[in-house]
Protein backbone atom coordinates (compact mmCIF):
# COMPACT_ATOMS: atom_id res chain seq x y z
CA UNK A 1 0.00 0.00 0.00
CA UNK A 2 1.03 3.54 -0.61
CA UNK A 3 1.17 5.74 1.89
CA UNK A 4 1.94 9.50 1.62
CA UNK A 5 3.46 11.08 4.53
CA UNK A 6 2.36 14.34 5.30
CA UNK A 7 5.53 16.37 6.89
CA UNK A 8 7.81 18.67 5.17
CA UNK A 9 10.35 18.44 7.79
CA UNK A 10 13.23 16.53 6.77
CA UNK A 11 14.53 15.76 10.63
CA UNK A 12 11.00 14.31 11.49
CA UNK A 13 11.00 12.42 8.23
CA UNK A 14 14.64 10.55 8.97
CA UNK A 15 12.75 10.12 12.19
CA UNK A 16 9.19 8.44 11.61
CA UNK A 17 10.80 6.07 8.32
CA UNK A 18 12.45 3.46 10.47
CA UNK A 19 9.66 3.71 12.77
CA UNK A 20 7.39 2.15 10.15
CA UNK A 21 9.82 0.18 8.45
CA UNK A 22 8.32 -3.08 9.67
CA UNK A 23 4.76 -2.49 7.71
CA UNK A 24 6.76 -3.27 4.69
CA UNK A 25 4.74 0.30 3.25
CA UNK A 26 6.04 2.23 0.04
CA UNK A 27 6.23 5.12 1.89
CA UNK A 28 5.93 8.81 0.01
CA UNK A 29 6.17 12.80 1.16
CA UNK A 30 3.52 15.39 0.24
CA UNK A 31 6.34 16.73 -1.32
CA UNK A 32 7.17 13.75 -3.76
CA UNK A 33 3.26 13.41 -5.16
CA UNK A 34 1.39 17.17 -4.10
CA UNK A 35 4.45 19.45 -3.41
CA UNK A 36 1.98 22.38 -4.03
CA UNK A 37 -1.11 21.03 -0.98
CA UNK A 38 -1.14 23.54 2.07
CA UNK A 39 -0.97 21.49 5.21
CA UNK A 40 -2.36 24.02 7.81
CA UNK A 41 -1.50 23.48 11.54
CA UNK A 42 -4.16 25.76 13.49
CA UNK A 43 -5.85 23.64 15.80
CA UNK A 44 -5.41 23.96 19.47
CA UNK A 45 -4.15 20.19 20.28
CA UNK A 46 -1.46 18.04 18.96
CA UNK A 47 -4.60 15.74 17.91
CA UNK A 48 -6.50 18.44 15.98
CA UNK A 49 -3.42 19.00 13.87
CA UNK A 50 -2.21 16.02 13.19
CA UNK A 51 -5.43 14.72 12.42
CA UNK A 52 -5.44 18.00 10.12
CA UNK A 53 -2.65 17.30 8.00
CA UNK A 54 -3.68 13.70 7.32
CA UNK A 55 -6.90 14.60 5.98
CA UNK A 56 -5.36 17.55 4.01
CA UNK A 57 -2.70 15.21 2.34
CA UNK A 58 -4.96 12.64 2.28
CA UNK A 59 -7.33 14.66 0.42
CA UNK A 60 -4.73 16.33 -1.88
CA UNK A 61 -2.92 13.32 -3.54
CA UNK A 62 -5.99 10.65 -3.18
CA UNK A 63 -3.81 8.50 -0.88
CA UNK A 64 -4.10 7.46 3.06
CA UNK A 65 -2.30 9.54 4.68
CA UNK A 66 -0.15 10.10 7.78
CA UNK A 67 0.67 12.58 10.01
CA UNK A 68 1.96 14.05 13.41
CA UNK A 69 2.13 17.03 15.69
CA UNK A 70 4.04 17.32 18.42
CA UNK A 71 5.57 19.81 20.55
CA UNK A 72 7.22 20.65 24.45
CA UNK A 73 5.19 21.33 26.98
CA UNK A 74 7.39 23.09 30.05
CA UNK A 75 5.80 23.22 33.13
CA UNK A 76 6.82 26.24 34.15
CA UNK A 77 5.62 28.23 31.13
CA UNK A 78 2.28 26.62 31.84
CA UNK A 79 2.48 24.14 29.33
CA UNK A 80 3.84 26.44 26.70
CA UNK A 81 5.02 26.49 23.60
CA UNK A 82 2.88 23.66 23.51
CA UNK A 83 1.27 23.46 20.19
CA UNK A 84 2.80 26.63 19.09
CA UNK A 85 6.03 24.97 19.33
CA UNK A 86 7.15 25.21 15.62
CA UNK A 87 6.24 28.96 15.15
CA UNK A 88 6.91 29.98 18.93
CA UNK A 89 9.33 32.68 17.83
CA UNK A 90 6.82 33.61 15.13
CA UNK A 91 6.47 32.33 11.59
CA UNK A 92 8.35 31.07 9.55
CA UNK A 93 9.75 28.09 11.85
CA UNK A 94 12.91 28.74 13.12
CA UNK A 95 15.02 26.42 15.40
CA UNK A 96 17.28 28.88 16.01
CA UNK A 97 14.80 31.93 17.01
CA UNK A 98 12.38 29.38 19.18
CA UNK A 99 15.64 28.11 21.04
CA UNK A 100 16.53 31.71 21.84
CA UNK A 101 13.38 32.57 22.99
CA UNK A 102 12.63 29.81 25.15
CA UNK A 103 16.09 30.17 26.94
CA UNK A 104 14.85 33.65 27.70
CA UNK A 105 11.49 32.45 29.26
CA UNK A 106 13.57 30.54 31.18
CA UNK A 107 16.24 32.34 32.36
CA UNK A 108 15.03 33.20 35.67
CA UNK A 109 13.72 29.40 36.66
CA UNK A 110 16.15 27.49 38.14
CA UNK A 111 17.38 23.95 37.30
CA UNK A 112 15.11 22.22 39.34
CA UNK A 113 12.22 23.58 37.84
CA UNK A 114 12.69 23.04 34.27
CA UNK A 115 10.73 20.09 33.49
CA UNK A 116 8.58 19.74 30.81
CA UNK A 117 8.04 17.00 28.41
CA UNK A 118 8.06 16.45 24.61
CA UNK A 119 4.50 15.32 23.01
CA UNK A 120 3.58 13.42 19.80
CA UNK A 121 0.20 12.31 17.97
CA UNK A 122 0.10 10.67 14.91
CA UNK A 123 -2.45 9.81 13.04
CA UNK A 124 -3.67 7.28 10.07
CA UNK A 125 -6.57 8.83 8.10
CA UNK A 126 -7.86 6.48 4.97
CA UNK A 127 -11.08 8.13 3.44
CA UNK A 128 -11.40 5.39 1.05
CA UNK A 129 -12.57 3.27 3.98
CA UNK A 130 -13.90 6.12 6.25
CA UNK A 131 -10.39 4.84 9.00
CA UNK A 132 -8.74 6.93 11.37
CA UNK A 133 -6.53 6.02 13.72
CA UNK A 134 -5.04 8.08 16.32
CA UNK A 135 -1.95 7.26 19.38
CA UNK A 136 0.05 9.38 20.87
CA UNK A 137 3.52 9.44 23.08
CA UNK A 138 5.45 11.04 25.32
CA UNK A 139 8.95 12.01 26.91
CA UNK A 140 9.43 13.45 29.39
CA UNK A 141 12.96 15.63 30.68
CA UNK A 142 14.43 19.07 31.76
CA UNK A 143 15.06 21.99 29.80
CA UNK A 144 19.20 23.44 29.76
CA UNK A 145 20.21 26.56 29.91
CA UNK A 146 22.12 26.43 26.86
CA UNK A 147 21.88 23.71 24.00
CA UNK A 148 24.45 21.00 23.35
CA UNK A 149 24.65 18.47 20.71
CA UNK A 150 24.57 18.41 17.16
CA UNK A 151 21.62 16.28 16.13
CA UNK A 152 18.21 16.18 15.70
CA UNK A 153 15.88 19.13 15.29
CA UNK A 154 13.52 21.84 17.34
CA UNK A 155 14.20 21.51 20.84
CA UNK A 156 16.19 18.97 21.11
CA UNK A 157 19.91 21.05 22.10
CA UNK A 158 17.56 22.02 25.25
CA UNK A 159 15.81 18.63 26.28
CA UNK A 160 17.89 16.98 28.63
CA UNK A 161 17.25 13.03 28.90
CA UNK A 162 17.93 12.79 32.86
CA UNK A 163 18.57 9.33 32.57
CA UNK A 164 21.07 9.42 29.99
CA UNK A 165 22.69 12.56 31.32
CA UNK A 166 22.70 13.38 27.29
CA UNK A 167 20.92 15.84 25.50
CA UNK A 168 18.41 14.38 22.14
CA UNK A 169 21.09 16.86 20.33
CA UNK A 170 23.41 13.90 21.30
CA UNK A 171 21.90 11.20 21.17
CA UNK A 172 21.96 9.17 17.70
CA UNK A 173 18.70 8.37 15.40
CA UNK A 174 18.80 4.93 16.84
CA UNK A 175 19.71 6.05 20.51
CA UNK A 176 16.82 8.40 19.89
CA UNK A 177 14.31 6.26 18.27
CA UNK A 178 14.31 4.20 21.54
CA UNK A 179 13.03 6.36 23.83
CA UNK A 180 11.40 9.84 21.91
CA UNK A 181 7.87 10.84 21.86
CA UNK A 182 7.61 10.52 18.03
CA UNK A 183 8.96 6.89 18.60
CA UNK A 184 6.43 6.16 21.49
CA UNK A 185 3.65 7.49 18.75
CA UNK A 186 4.52 6.06 15.82
CA UNK A 187 5.55 2.31 17.18
CA UNK A 188 1.71 2.75 18.95
CA UNK A 189 0.58 4.08 15.91
CA UNK A 190 1.50 0.88 13.86
CA UNK A 191 0.94 -1.29 16.35
CA UNK A 192 -2.67 -0.32 16.22
CA UNK A 193 -2.68 -1.09 12.16
CA UNK A 194 -1.52 -4.36 12.54
CA UNK A 195 -4.31 -5.02 15.20
CA UNK A 196 -7.02 -3.42 13.14
CA UNK A 197 -5.64 -4.82 9.76
CA UNK A 198 -5.82 -1.08 8.83
CA UNK A 199 -3.80 -1.99 5.70
CA UNK A 200 -6.70 -4.84 4.12
CA UNK A 201 -3.53 -7.66 4.77
CA UNK A 202 -5.76 -9.26 7.63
Amino acid sequence: MKIVVATRNRGKLLEILPLLADLNLELCTIDDVAPHAELREDGVTFEDNALAKARQAARATGLPAIADDSGLEVDALGGAPGVRSARYAGSPSHDGRNNAKLIAALSAIPGASRAGRFRCVAAFVDPARDIEIVRSGSCAGEILGGPRGEGGFGYDPLFLVPALGRTMAELSLAEKNQLSHRAAAFRALAEALRLESALGRG
